[in-house]
């Protein structure tokens, strides 16, 4: 479980990047020999040490049902550590565990529940050596990279004990010290800040109310606190205190009031948005439709909209990927066993499209809250043109916990790997300006507190190596595992199954 742990801390707001390979370095260590079912069982051990702390805030959706969500995050972490005995004795072995790493991690990418990839090892790392790898690679190769380090870890170690062997430490040194020095030497390139033209945006982060309303009070709180963040924002304006910003962005859920077909709500944000006088990207609830009989055939949409002066709404774009147990519940007679709260939670529609949104003088990308941690969605927006990303989302249901510095710590990892300056916009906090070498601009102070954010941000058209190759290099990695795993069963001897 300790290793479990050292994975967990890796994170922010922890951040201890370095504790990461440790946690691989141990779990490897503790495997090795053992016959499948035993590494299996460990595995466990390590997944619940690890993705529980890290994702306890799931349980502020719908009761006990996060139960179920992690239980098979769990197991999906225990399979490739319950393979390991097949490749560690293998010529080369780091490079076989760290596939088999990258390996589970694709199959959390895409399952259970359409994936639910938060955990990566990649995303423990925006402030450490590894990070600038994922211009070059991605996520997938920074976790890699991590992987191979805490696998040489236990290769030295190994290779240090009687008779000892100067190739094997030789090679073992080689594994742990590839990742570090390779990103060091891509670090100068993503730094580099070339010049070329730039936006004004303002990230507006209303806050929600406290407790004493109940729901439908509370939706329209949280509009109103957005129009009155950014009506103090075009005040500032006015009096020279803040520059204009060529685009302003509010936070997912800002109005859970469908604007489109409530004409009191669309008015307010027509209303402020002439008053600030430049596009404002709405986070907005669309209601679902109903049929004739009062059956629903289209489920709500999680959207955000381009609201323009004078003109009112223009482009749309509705998540794609959406949260299960939160956004919709998947297994619902089992889940309805374990936590009655979940027939309060109505099936989102997902969403289709690349993620770009013009707005302004800005081709904004938007990867809305959960988004963020899949390769594809954010991928999918810098491909399509998009030279700014936004992360809009709504982390006031999860109260005070880490997971808004998780979000920000993938967001950071966003930006190295795409070359694109991220703007976080939160209800409740916290809200970030990054810039595309992952560092922080601004942010905003104590969660649950209003602010504003107003930065000038580079708008950039380059791609980097990693958005060109796409998923190339997971499937490479994953490919290399899986042959790894063919000669692995192959040369194990019999019965030790």
């Amino acid at each position: 479980m300790v290793a479990g742990l050292l994975l967990y801390v890796a994170f922010p707001p922890l951040g201890a990047w370095w504790a990461a390979p440790l946690g691989i370095a141990l779990a490897v260590t503790v495997v090795d020999g053992r016959r499948l079912r035993a590494a299996f069982g460990l595995g466990l051990l390590v997944g619940v040490a690890y993705q529980w702390p890290l994702l306890h805030w799931t349980g502020e959706y719908v009761g006990g049902v996060w139960f179920l969500l992690l239980a098979a995050l769990t197991v999906v972490v225990a399979v490739p550590i319950g393979l390991l005995p097949l490749v560690t004795r293998l010529p080369g072995a780091p490079l076989w565990v760290a596939c088999l790493w990258v390996a589970g991690e694709a199959v959390i990418e895409r399952a259970p529940f359409d994936g639910f990839p938060w955990a990566k090892l990649a995303f423990g790392q925006p402030g450490g050596p590894f990070a600038s790898l994922a211009s070059l690679g991605g996520a997938p190769l920074v976790g890699a990279a991590v992987a191979l380090c805490g696998a040489g870890l236990w290769a030295l170690v190994r290779a240090l004990r009687p008779p000892r062997r100067a190739r094997a430490v030789a090679g073992a040194l080689v594994a742990v010290l590839l990742g570090p020095v390779a990103g060091l030497a891509a670090w100068p390139a993503v730094a580099a800040s070339p010049p070329g033209p730039t936006a004004v945006v303002a990230a507006v982060q209303g806050n929600v109310p406290r407790a004493g309303l109940d729901f439908n009070a509370q939706r329209r709180a949280v509009l109103d606190n957005h129009v009155a963040e950014t009506r103090r924002l075009a005040d500032d304006v006015r009096a020279g205190r803040t520059p204009r910003p060529d685009l302003v962005i509010w936070p997912e859920n800002a109005s859970d009031i469908d604007p489109i077909r409530n004409a009191d709500a669309g008015a307010e944000i027509q209303a402020v948005t002439d008053e600030i006088g430049v596009p404002v990207v709405v986070g907005a609830v669309l209601s679902g439709t109903r049929g004739p009989d009062g059956t629903l055939v289209q489920g709500p949409r999680n959207t955000a909209i381009v609201w323009v002066p004078g003109t009112g709404p223009t482009g749309t774009y509705t998540k794609r990927h959406i949260l299960p147990f939160g956004e919709y519940i998947p297994l619902r007679p089992v889940a309805r066993a374990v936590s009655p709260l979940v027939d309060r939670v109505t099936d989102f529609e997902p969403g289709t499209g690349s993620g770009v949104l013009p707005a302004g003088p800005v081709r904004l990308g938007v990867a809305t809250c959960y988004e963020v941690v899949f390769d594809d969605a954010v991928r999918d927006a810098v491909a399509g043109g998009a030279d700014l990303l936004t992360v809009p989302t709504n982390n006031a249901t999860f109260g005070y916990s880490d997971m808004t510095y998780q979000q920000q710590g993938m967001s950071r990892l966003r930006a190295i790997e795409h070359d694109r300056a991220v703007v976080i916009a939160a209800t409740s906090g916290q809200s970030a300006v990054i810039a595309p070498d992952g560092s922080l601009v601004a942010r905003t102070g104590a969660l649950f507190t209003p602010g504003v954010l107003v930065e000038q941000v580079p708008l950039r058209t380059t791609t980097t190596l990693a958005t060109r190759l796409g998923p190339a290099p997971e499937w490479a990695l994953v490919a290399l595992a899986l042959g790894a795993l063919v000669v692995g069963v192959a040369r194990r001897p019999r019965g030790r199954a």
